[in-house]
């Protein structure tokens, strides 16, 4: 799905998502976003042959709901969406989008719950948070039927490593040095 790339890169700054712009890589994804940012980083992912993974709940002054996602499908034509709500998930789905679930491996009901939405949803992917839990990416995995990707509390390569081994098909994180 990710054209073979296995870390990607989850962008907080400003000045980390320019220093991914001249990067290999090809998909990134955007945590930590204002509003008034969007057009700049969509213009710039796409002017460097960047395709975005967007996280659409965390993007500061724009509601995650269904016109929210309308708006990023539509307007912006990011890779991807990543949310917890079902409605914007299904909105990307509807647009051609790689839509992704977040998954927080809170508790047995927040699981089960994950699980309920996955069904009704059937995104195309689930993010597990955090993604240092080997066992329950591969447990994720067979329950729902959907590819994981880890992220969240991944420290070294050793995490890396043993998520990729527990089936994740790649991982999100943050930390730069994990980027090189």
């Amino acid at each position: 799905m990710f054209e073979g790339q296995k870390i990607l890169p989850a962008i907080k700054k400003m000045k980390d998502f320019e220093k991914v712009l001249e990067s290999d890589y090809t998909y990134i994804v955007m945590l930590d976003l204002h509003i008034s940012q969007l057009v700049g980083v969509a213009k710039y992912a796409k002017e460097h042959n960047k395709k975005l993974l967007l996280h659409a709940d965390m993007i500061q002054g724009l509601k995650s709901d269904k016109y929210a996602a309308e708006f990023l499908c539509q307007n912006l034509r990011p890779a991807g969406l990543i949310s917890t709500r079902a409605e914007v998930l299904k909105t990307a789905k509807k647009n051609g989008l790689i839509a992704v679930q977040r998954l927080f491996l809170l508790d047995t009901i927040a699981l089960e719950t994950s699980y309920k939405l996955a069904e009704k949803v059937e995104p195309d992917l689930i993010e597990v948070l955090p993604g240092v839990v080997p066992e329950l990416i591969s447990k994720v995995q067979k329950a729902t039927g959907i590819s994981v990707i880890a992220g969240g509390l991944i420290e070294n390569e050793q995490d890396i490593k043993n998520a990729l081994d527990a089936g994740a098909h790649a991982i999100t994180t943050s930390r730069k040095p994990l980027w090189e």
